[in-house]
């Protein structure tokens, strides 16, 4: 049996009128067999580009991060007796805190205006509606402490006193971190979860 090698001299030694219609085929041993993936269409470019977060989205989801960190200040209180030196890092909000205390129920005011305006709203992406729903949901969570404490009255002094005051600077070290969280990865267009409160804000939306 001829090898292909000598086959293809052999058509090179003997050849024969070639007419239009016949093309020349290469043993298979010397066919490409290489493919090739199809380019990139550029409808899925230019989609992939129109898919960022529009600027407006952003800044509604980090405004709602705000809510939940100026509820969580009344936490810090101890943190701040503590080491003076750390509320210098809070200045900057100090004016935007006395706006919003100067009004009457700000906080029950700014709570049903981002669920009934944003998270109700079906005409805002889910990004915005998410993101709001999610710093809500850490609002809400907010509130427990506060009620824990007015029930059991750990009083002045004691192991009561002291587990207070160690819960207190937990929840505002952690609402702190959420909201820097939250805050610059609204603002970047990207999604933030957050720890035990993103998957309840998920089934709400």
């Amino acid at each position: 049996m001829a090898s292909p090698l000598s086959l293809c001299l052999s058509l090179h030694s003997t050849p024969k009128p070639l007419t239009s219609k016949f093309t020349p085929r290469l043993p298979s041993l010397f066919r490409s067999t290489a493919t090739f993936p199809n380019p990139i269409p550029k409808t899925a470019i230019t989609a992939a580009k129109n898919s960022t977060t529009p600027a407006t989205d952003r800044i509604i989801s980090a405004a709602a991060y705000t809510l939940p960190f100026f509820n969580s200040l009344q936490y810090g209180r101890y943190l701040f007796m503590q080491f003076p030196n750390l509320g210098l890092l809070f200045d900057p909000v100090l004016p935007l805190l006395s706006l919003y205390r100067s009004v009457p129920f700000a906080s029950f005011v700014a709570f049903f205006a981002f669920y009934l305006g944003v998270v109700r709203n079906p005409s805002l992406s889910h990004y915005v509606r998410f993101n709001t729903m999610q710093a809500l949901a850490l609002d809400v969570l907010l509130v427990v402490p506060s009620l824990l404490t007015r029930i059991f009255n750990p009083g002045r002094a004691g192991i009561g006193f002291k587990l207070m005051i160690w819960g207190h600077n937990a929840i505002f070290i952690f609402t702190c971190f959420c909201f820097v969280y939250g805050f610059v990865s609204s603002l970047l267009g990207k999604t933030p979860y957050l720890p035990f409160i993103a998957d309840a804000a998920g089934r709400q939306v």
